[in-house]
């Protein structure tokens, strides 16, 4: 299966380089210990509820600042898995595989793992259905919050603990 290119009326990408292996990364993606550390902005805190790497597996999490409750954060399915290459998945259909309306928006994201001289060349594709969608996300923070959460996966993988 391959990737389909960005659409720039559509899609949201962002790219960098990792200091660390593609299997370091891709540890940082499917184990969910580690996805926790990581998967939400600072200082919010991340639980993986359910984490079910495989295509049609379920992705559930969910987020809570400080001691507060958790309330839900993401629930869809992988729709593509290929191992230390590969993730996408969408909140379009639930974990439970019902048709969804997630708020704020609808969304497929492919994230692709290509090894770099330096180490991983990581990039995310965030593709909405249409560019009001796409506009929306880039307006409630997209590159400031993915790109945070980017940032904070890199530090865990350049760290070594992984």
């Amino acid at each position: 299966m391959t990737s389909t290119a960005p659409d720039p009326r559509l899609d949201l990408t962002l790219e960098r380089t990792i200091r660390a292996s593609p299997s370091a990364v891709w540890r940082a993606w499917t184990d969910p210990e580690l996805l926790a550390q990581w998967w939400i902005p600072a200082p919010m805190q991340a639980r993986v509820d359910r984490l079910d790497v495989r295509p049609g597996g379920g992705f559930v999490t969910s987020m809570r600042e400080g001691a507060g409750e958790y309330a839900p954060h993401t629930d869809g399915v992988f729709l593509v898995v290929e191992p230390e290459r590969r993730l996408v998945f969408t909140n379009v259909v639930d974990s439970c595989w019902r048709p969804a309306t997630p708020e704020p928006v609808s969304m497929t994201a492919e994230i692709t793992l290509d090894e770099h001289p330096e180490g991983t060349t990581y990039r995310a594709i965030v593709r909405h259905g249409d560019p009001a969608a796409r506009n929306l996300h880039e307006d409630l923070g997209f590159f400031e919050g993915w790109g945070s959460v980017t940032s904070a996966l890199a530090d865990l993988a350049e760290s070594g603990a992984i």
